[in-house]
């Protein structure tokens, strides 16, 4: 069992890797705007996300995005999407990848 809901997390990252934040050339996964993605046994997913400024300018197209993109998986049932903001985004929650992507190391 826990095998299908690694497999079901692993397609949502693999999507959730090709979008990016229109204003940085990374995408959310790497950095770091995805704090968490649950399964549940009936293939519902929540996924709690955060961005980089609670005012940023593109927040509905990002979360419209992730929406329409992990909605188009087969196996997942129902999405919610979460936006929170505690804990805040910090440059430490980027991966090693997309601070070499800007130069930040």
């Amino acid at each position: 069992m826990l095998k299908k809901y690694l497999q079901l997390e692993t397609e949502i990252v693999d999507v959730l890797k090709s979008i990016y934040d229109p204003e940085i050339p990374v995408n959310v996964y790497d950095l770091g705007l995805i704090y968490e993605i649950e399964v549940d046994n009936y293939d519902n997913v929540e996924i709690k996300m955060t961005l980089t400024a609670p005012a940023c300018p593109m927040a509905d197209f990002i979360v419209s995005e992730i929406e329409n993109k992990v909605k188009a998986i087969k196996r997942v049932k129902k999405l919610i999407v979460n936006l929170v903001f505690d804990p805040p985004w910090h440059k430490d929650l980027m991966s090693e990848e997309a601070l070499l992507e800007l130069g930040l190391i």
